[in-house]
Protein backbone atom coordinates (compact mmCIF):
# COMPACT_ATOMS: atom_id res chain seq x y z
CA UNK A 1 0.00 0.00 0.00
CA UNK A 2 1.10 3.28 -1.31
CA UNK A 3 1.92 6.04 1.65
CA UNK A 4 -1.01 7.81 2.79
CA UNK A 5 -0.21 11.39 2.29
CA UNK A 6 -1.61 14.94 2.63
CA UNK A 7 -1.86 16.94 -1.19
CA UNK A 8 -3.97 19.90 -0.04
CA UNK A 9 -4.53 22.08 2.78
CA UNK A 10 -6.43 25.36 3.94
CA UNK A 11 -7.26 26.83 6.89
CA UNK A 12 -8.75 30.48 8.06
CA UNK A 13 -7.45 32.98 10.86
CA UNK A 14 -9.34 31.81 13.83
CA UNK A 15 -11.37 34.79 15.53
CA UNK A 16 -14.95 35.91 16.01
CA UNK A 17 -16.29 35.64 12.78
CA UNK A 18 -19.77 37.00 13.62
CA UNK A 19 -20.56 38.18 9.73
CA UNK A 20 -20.39 34.45 7.90
CA UNK A 21 -21.77 31.44 8.89
CA UNK A 22 -20.58 27.70 9.91
CA UNK A 23 -20.95 26.72 5.82
CA UNK A 24 -19.37 29.83 4.43
CA UNK A 25 -16.20 29.35 7.37
CA UNK A 26 -15.94 25.14 5.96
CA UNK A 27 -16.35 26.26 2.18
CA UNK A 28 -13.55 28.90 2.15
CA UNK A 29 -11.10 26.16 3.02
CA UNK A 30 -12.83 23.61 1.16
CA UNK A 31 -11.60 25.68 -1.68
CA UNK A 32 -8.21 26.39 -0.38
CA UNK A 33 -7.46 22.90 0.22
CA UNK A 34 -8.92 21.50 -3.17
CA UNK A 35 -7.25 24.71 -4.79
CA UNK A 36 -3.45 23.54 -3.32
CA UNK A 37 -4.01 19.99 -4.03
CA UNK A 38 -4.05 20.95 -7.56
CA UNK A 39 -7.06 19.33 -8.78
CA UNK A 40 -7.61 15.99 -7.21
CA UNK A 41 -10.72 15.59 -6.10
CA UNK A 42 -12.02 13.72 -3.32
CA UNK A 43 -14.35 10.63 -3.81
CA UNK A 44 -15.48 11.45 0.47
CA UNK A 45 -15.91 14.74 2.60
CA UNK A 46 -15.54 13.91 6.56
CA UNK A 47 -16.68 16.72 8.60
CA UNK A 48 -15.23 16.93 12.75
CA UNK A 49 -17.67 19.14 14.40
CA UNK A 50 -18.10 19.21 17.87
CA UNK A 51 -21.21 21.26 18.70
CA UNK A 52 -22.85 22.63 15.57
CA UNK A 53 -26.44 21.01 16.58
CA UNK A 54 -26.11 22.95 19.76
CA UNK A 55 -24.23 26.14 18.79
CA UNK A 56 -25.30 26.59 15.06
CA UNK A 57 -29.05 24.80 15.34
CA UNK A 58 -27.11 22.52 12.52
CA UNK A 59 -26.69 19.25 12.29
CA UNK A 60 -26.07 16.96 9.04
CA UNK A 61 -22.82 18.76 8.41
CA UNK A 62 -21.70 16.52 6.32
CA UNK A 63 -24.08 16.83 3.30
CA UNK A 64 -24.77 20.60 3.67
CA UNK A 65 -21.27 21.34 3.33
CA UNK A 66 -20.99 18.59 0.20
CA UNK A 67 -23.94 20.64 -1.10
CA UNK A 68 -22.59 24.00 -0.55
CA UNK A 69 -19.54 23.27 -1.75
CA UNK A 70 -20.74 21.92 -5.18
CA UNK A 71 -19.46 18.36 -4.10
CA UNK A 72 -23.08 16.58 -4.14
CA UNK A 73 -22.88 12.69 -5.13
CA UNK A 74 -20.03 11.88 -2.86
CA UNK A 75 -20.03 9.91 0.63
CA UNK A 76 -20.51 12.73 3.48
CA UNK A 77 -20.35 12.53 6.71
CA UNK A 78 -19.75 14.16 10.17
CA UNK A 79 -17.73 12.99 13.16
CA UNK A 80 -17.84 14.03 16.64
CA UNK A 81 -15.82 13.62 19.08
CA UNK A 82 -15.82 16.19 21.43
CA UNK A 83 -12.89 18.25 21.47
CA UNK A 84 -10.83 15.46 19.53
CA UNK A 85 -13.91 15.49 16.29
CA UNK A 86 -11.22 17.14 14.31
CA UNK A 87 -8.66 14.60 15.18
CA UNK A 88 -11.31 11.82 14.61
CA UNK A 89 -12.43 13.04 11.43
CA UNK A 90 -8.17 12.73 10.53
CA UNK A 91 -8.55 9.30 11.53
CA UNK A 92 -11.21 8.19 9.72
CA UNK A 93 -9.86 9.92 6.14
CA UNK A 94 -6.85 8.16 6.75
CA UNK A 95 -8.92 4.72 6.99
CA UNK A 96 -11.15 5.27 4.55
CA UNK A 97 -8.15 6.27 2.27
CA UNK A 98 -5.88 3.20 3.55
CA UNK A 99 -8.67 0.68 2.81
CA UNK A 100 -8.53 1.34 -1.10
CA UNK A 101 -12.51 1.90 -0.84
CA UNK A 102 -11.37 5.39 -1.83
CA UNK A 103 -8.63 7.49 -3.73
CA UNK A 104 -9.10 10.39 -2.09
CA UNK A 105 -10.61 12.08 1.21
CA UNK A 106 -11.69 16.09 2.01
CA UNK A 107 -11.26 16.37 5.86
CA UNK A 108 -12.83 19.34 6.84
CA UNK A 109 -12.76 20.64 10.99
CA UNK A 110 -15.42 23.58 11.32
CA UNK A 111 -16.95 25.30 14.41
CA UNK A 112 -18.55 28.03 15.09
CA UNK A 113 -18.35 29.06 18.49
CA UNK A 114 -20.15 32.89 18.33
CA UNK A 115 -23.52 31.45 17.30
CA UNK A 116 -24.27 31.67 21.14
CA UNK A 117 -22.53 33.60 23.47
CA UNK A 118 -21.83 33.58 27.36
CA UNK A 119 -23.84 30.82 29.33
CA UNK A 120 -24.91 29.04 26.06
CA UNK A 121 -21.20 28.17 25.45
CA UNK A 122 -20.56 27.27 28.59
CA UNK A 123 -23.74 24.73 28.45
CA UNK A 124 -22.63 23.47 24.86
CA UNK A 125 -19.25 22.66 26.39
CA UNK A 126 -20.63 21.02 29.17
CA UNK A 127 -22.44 18.05 27.11
CA UNK A 128 -19.05 16.60 26.38
CA UNK A 129 -19.04 15.53 29.84
CA UNK A 130 -20.73 13.26 32.21
CA UNK A 131 -24.20 14.99 31.53
CA UNK A 132 -25.61 12.79 35.04
CA UNK A 133 -22.91 13.24 37.20
CA UNK A 134 -20.63 15.74 36.20
CA UNK A 135 -22.74 18.50 34.32
CA UNK A 136 -25.70 18.28 36.26
CA UNK A 137 -24.09 19.32 39.40
CA UNK A 138 -22.54 22.54 37.67
CA UNK A 139 -19.55 21.34 36.62
CA UNK A 140 -17.92 23.18 33.74
CA UNK A 141 -14.86 22.27 31.31
CA UNK A 142 -12.80 25.23 33.10
CA UNK A 143 -14.01 23.83 36.48
CA UNK A 144 -12.79 20.51 36.01
CA UNK A 145 -9.65 21.88 34.38
CA UNK A 146 -8.94 24.25 37.59
CA UNK A 147 -9.34 20.85 39.91
CA UNK A 148 -6.80 19.12 37.84
CA UNK A 149 -4.83 21.98 37.79
CA UNK A 150 -4.97 22.26 41.95
CA UNK A 151 -4.24 18.65 42.66
CA UNK A 152 -1.24 18.88 39.81
CA UNK A 153 0.38 21.45 41.89
CA UNK A 154 -0.15 20.16 45.19
CA UNK A 155 0.76 16.71 44.39
CA UNK A 156 4.38 17.81 42.83
CA UNK A 157 4.57 20.77 45.31
CA UNK A 158 3.91 22.69 42.69
CA UNK A 159 4.29 26.94 43.11
CA UNK A 160 1.08 28.64 42.01
CA UNK A 161 2.49 30.37 38.45
CA UNK A 162 4.50 26.79 37.69
CA UNK A 163 2.40 26.23 34.52
CA UNK A 164 3.06 29.75 33.17
CA UNK A 165 5.96 28.34 30.86
CA UNK A 166 3.17 26.92 28.49
CA UNK A 167 0.86 30.35 28.32
CA UNK A 168 4.13 31.92 27.63
CA UNK A 169 5.47 29.69 24.96
CA UNK A 170 2.09 29.68 23.12
CA UNK A 171 1.88 33.41 22.72
CA UNK A 172 5.60 33.66 21.78
CA UNK A 173 4.75 31.40 19.07
CA UNK A 174 1.55 32.90 18.11
CA UNK A 175 3.26 35.90 17.56
CA UNK A 176 4.68 34.40 14.23
CA UNK A 177 1.20 32.78 12.66
CA UNK A 178 -0.75 34.98 10.51
CA UNK A 179 -3.85 32.48 11.41
CA UNK A 180 -3.60 32.89 15.10
CA UNK A 181 -6.01 35.11 17.43
CA UNK A 182 -3.98 35.97 19.45
CA UNK A 183 -0.44 37.36 18.01
CA UNK A 184 1.53 39.41 20.49
CA UNK A 185 3.95 37.52 23.19
CA UNK A 186 3.04 37.79 27.16
CA UNK A 187 5.54 38.33 29.68
CA UNK A 188 5.41 36.38 33.24
CA UNK A 189 4.45 39.31 35.02
CA UNK A 190 1.31 39.32 32.44
CA UNK A 191 0.49 36.16 33.51
CA UNK A 192 1.13 36.20 37.48
CA UNK A 193 -1.37 39.25 37.03
CA UNK A 194 -4.33 37.42 35.11
CA UNK A 195 -7.78 37.78 36.07
CA UNK A 196 -8.34 34.08 37.93
CA UNK A 197 -11.10 32.26 35.64
CA UNK A 198 -11.57 29.11 38.16
CA UNK A 199 -8.53 29.12 40.84
CA UNK A 200 -5.95 28.06 39.89
CA UNK A 201 -6.55 28.29 36.65
CA UNK A 202 -6.48 32.12 35.27
CA UNK A 203 -7.22 33.66 31.98
CA UNK A 204 -3.92 32.35 30.51
CA UNK A 205 -4.15 29.11 31.02
CA UNK A 206 -7.20 28.79 28.82
CA UNK A 207 -7.80 29.10 25.44
CA UNK A 208 -9.90 31.03 24.10
CA UNK A 209 -12.99 29.80 22.71
CA UNK A 210 -13.51 31.11 18.81
CA UNK A 211 -14.74 30.42 15.48
CA UNK A 212 -12.33 28.48 12.76
CA UNK A 213 -12.26 26.09 10.08
CA UNK A 214 -9.05 24.08 8.40
CA UNK A 215 -9.30 21.37 5.44
CA UNK A 216 -7.17 18.95 4.45
CA UNK A 217 -6.97 16.35 1.18
CA UNK A 218 -5.94 13.06 1.76
CA UNK A 219 -4.59 10.56 -1.02
CA UNK A 220 -1.89 8.07 -1.67
CA UNK A 221 1.11 9.02 -2.82
CA UNK A 222 0.80 7.12 -5.77
CA UNK A 223 -2.06 9.12 -6.92
CA UNK A 224 0.20 12.84 -6.79
CA UNK A 225 1.19 14.04 -10.47
CA UNK A 226 4.51 13.71 -11.07
CA UNK A 227 4.96 17.24 -10.78
CA UNK A 228 3.80 17.65 -7.66
CA UNK A 229 5.62 20.99 -6.43
CA UNK A 230 5.50 20.13 -2.70
CA UNK A 231 7.67 17.73 -0.22
CA UNK A 232 5.05 14.63 0.35
CA UNK A 233 3.52 14.74 3.79
CA UNK A 234 2.97 11.01 5.02
CA UNK A 235 0.65 10.16 7.84
CA UNK A 236 3.25 7.30 9.54
CA UNK A 237 0.43 6.08 12.20
CA UNK A 238 -2.87 7.27 13.22
CA UNK A 239 -3.71 5.77 16.52
CA UNK A 240 -7.17 6.32 19.39
CA UNK A 241 -8.14 5.03 22.77
CA UNK A 242 -10.70 6.01 25.21
CA UNK A 243 -10.74 6.80 29.20
CA UNK A 244 -13.61 6.69 31.54
CA UNK A 245 -15.91 10.13 30.24
CA UNK A 246 -16.23 10.83 34.13
CA UNK A 247 -13.12 12.16 35.35
CA UNK A 248 -13.91 10.76 38.88
CA UNK A 249 -13.73 7.03 37.27
CA UNK A 250 -10.63 7.22 36.80
CA UNK A 251 -7.62 5.38 38.61
CA UNK A 252 -5.81 8.06 38.88
CA UNK A 253 -7.36 11.51 37.27
CA UNK A 254 -3.31 13.35 36.94
CA UNK A 255 -2.63 10.68 34.33
CA UNK A 256 -4.04 10.77 30.95
CA UNK A 257 -4.15 6.81 29.95
CA UNK A 258 -5.56 6.93 26.57
CA UNK A 259 -2.91 9.81 25.48
CA UNK A 260 -0.31 7.04 26.63
CA UNK A 261 -2.26 4.11 24.81
CA UNK A 262 -2.59 6.08 21.69
CA UNK A 263 0.79 7.44 21.56
CA UNK A 264 2.13 4.25 21.83
CA UNK A 265 0.25 2.78 19.57
CA UNK A 266 0.89 5.58 16.88
CA UNK A 267 5.26 5.29 17.76
CA UNK A 268 4.86 1.36 17.18
CA UNK A 269 2.79 1.94 14.20
CA UNK A 270 5.23 4.30 12.54
CA UNK A 271 8.27 2.15 14.05
CA UNK A 272 10.21 5.24 15.42
CA UNK A 273 10.31 6.42 18.66
CA UNK A 274 10.01 9.73 21.10
CA UNK A 275 13.46 10.60 20.30
CA UNK A 276 12.62 10.91 16.59
CA UNK A 277 9.83 12.98 17.21
CA UNK A 278 11.07 16.86 16.48
CA UNK A 279 8.16 18.78 17.37
CA UNK A 280 4.82 18.48 19.42
CA UNK A 281 1.26 19.82 18.57
CA UNK A 282 -0.54 19.00 21.96
CA UNK A 283 -3.86 19.70 22.98
CA UNK A 284 -3.58 22.78 25.39
CA UNK A 285 -7.28 24.00 25.80
CA UNK A 286 -5.92 24.10 29.04
CA UNK A 287 -2.19 24.66 30.63
CA UNK A 288 -2.53 21.48 33.03
CA UNK A 289 -3.71 19.56 29.69
CA UNK A 290 -0.35 20.55 28.01
CA UNK A 291 1.74 19.28 31.58
CA UNK A 292 -0.20 16.26 31.66
CA UNK A 293 0.00 15.69 27.83
CA UNK A 294 3.72 15.45 27.97
CA UNK A 295 3.85 13.36 31.05
CA UNK A 296 1.32 11.04 29.46
CA UNK A 297 3.05 10.51 26.16
CA UNK A 298 6.61 10.03 27.77
CA UNK A 299 8.30 13.48 27.05
CA UNK A 300 8.33 14.16 30.64
CA UNK A 301 8.20 12.33 33.87
CA UNK A 302 4.92 12.12 36.37
CA UNK A 303 5.61 16.32 38.00
CA UNK A 304 8.49 17.38 35.75
CA UNK A 305 6.35 18.54 32.12
CA UNK A 306 5.63 21.71 33.67
CA UNK A 307 9.43 21.93 34.38
CA UNK A 308 9.75 21.30 30.51
CA UNK A 309 7.84 24.51 29.54
CA UNK A 310 9.75 26.83 32.22
CA UNK A 311 12.99 25.80 31.39
CA UNK A 312 12.87 26.65 27.68
CA UNK A 313 12.64 22.90 26.19
CA UNK A 314 9.47 22.85 24.23
CA UNK A 315 10.00 26.57 22.73
CA UNK A 316 10.63 26.81 18.83
CA UNK A 317 14.26 26.44 19.43
CA UNK A 318 14.10 23.81 22.19
CA UNK A 319 14.49 20.21 22.39
CA UNK A 320 10.84 19.45 22.06
CA UNK A 321 9.27 22.90 20.20
CA UNK A 322 5.67 22.28 21.13
CA UNK A 323 2.45 24.66 19.74
CA UNK A 324 4.84 25.88 17.35
CA UNK A 325 2.30 28.30 15.54
CA UNK A 326 0.89 28.91 18.89
CA UNK A 327 -1.34 26.24 19.65
CA UNK A 328 -4.89 26.30 21.08
CA UNK A 329 -4.18 28.97 23.19
CA UNK A 330 -2.62 31.27 20.80
CA UNK A 331 -4.38 30.27 17.51
CA UNK A 332 -7.49 30.10 19.40
CA UNK A 333 -9.90 27.16 20.42
CA UNK A 334 -12.31 26.33 17.59
CA UNK A 335 -13.66 23.31 18.72
CA UNK A 336 -14.06 20.82 16.69
CA UNK A 337 -11.50 21.85 14.33
CA UNK A 338 -8.60 21.66 16.25
CA UNK A 339 -7.53 18.52 15.43
CA UNK A 340 -7.77 19.35 11.70
CA UNK A 341 -5.82 22.75 11.89
CA UNK A 342 -3.03 20.91 13.86
CA UNK A 343 -2.74 18.87 10.72
CA UNK A 344 -2.40 21.85 8.52
CA UNK A 345 0.24 23.13 10.81
CA UNK A 346 2.29 20.02 10.76
CA UNK A 347 2.01 19.81 6.93
CA UNK A 348 3.51 23.57 6.65
CA UNK A 349 6.04 22.92 9.39
CA UNK A 350 6.97 19.83 7.35
CA UNK A 351 6.98 21.65 4.12
CA UNK A 352 9.02 24.45 5.34
CA UNK A 353 6.45 26.77 4.91
CA UNK A 354 5.61 27.51 8.44
CA UNK A 355 7.15 31.48 8.11
CA UNK A 356 8.29 32.75 11.35
CA UNK A 357 7.26 29.69 12.94
CA UNK A 358 9.03 27.44 11.14
CA UNK A 359 11.01 24.62 13.03
CA UNK A 360 14.26 23.40 12.74
CA UNK A 361 14.86 20.44 11.74
CA UNK A 362 11.09 19.53 11.01
CA UNK A 363 11.28 16.14 9.62
CA UNK A 364 8.90 14.50 11.81
CA UNK A 365 5.87 15.61 13.71
CA UNK A 366 3.19 14.39 16.35
CA UNK A 367 -0.07 15.96 16.98
CA UNK A 368 -2.76 15.24 19.38
CA UNK A 369 -6.12 15.65 19.82
CA UNK A 370 -8.35 15.00 23.10
CA UNK A 371 -11.78 14.67 24.07
CA UNK A 372 -12.45 16.29 27.10
CA UNK A 373 -9.33 15.85 29.90
CA UNK A 374 -8.42 12.98 27.59
CA UNK A 375 -11.46 10.90 27.79
CA UNK A 376 -10.56 10.41 23.68
CA UNK A 377 -7.26 10.77 22.67
CA UNK A 378 -6.33 10.51 19.06
CA UNK A 379 -2.28 10.59 17.67
CA UNK A 380 -1.05 10.94 14.69
CA UNK A 381 2.46 11.11 13.48
CA UNK A 382 3.29 12.75 10.15
CA UNK A 383 6.47 13.08 8.26
CA UNK A 384 8.74 14.70 5.11
CA UNK A 385 10.95 11.66 5.49
CA UNK A 386 9.21 9.19 2.93
CA UNK A 387 11.34 7.56 -0.17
Amino acid sequence: MSDIVIAGIGQIQVGEHWEIGIRDLAFLVIRAALRDALGIQPQALIVGNMLAPNLSKQSHLGTLLADFAGLTGIEAITVEAAEASGGMALRQGYLAVKSGWVDAVLVVGVEKMTDQVGSGVETALATTMDSDFEAVHGVTTASQAALLMQRYLHEYSIPPDGLAGFALTAHANGAGNPNAMFRKPISLDTYRKAEPISPPLNLFDAAPNADGAAALILTRRDRLPKDWPHPPIALLASATASDALALHDRRDPLFFEALAIATRRALEQAKITLEQIDFLEYHDAFSIYAALSLEASGFAERGQGCRLAAEGHIARDGDLPCATMGGLKARGFAGGATGVYQAVEAALQLRGQAGACQVKPARVGMIQSLGGPASTAVVHILSNQIE
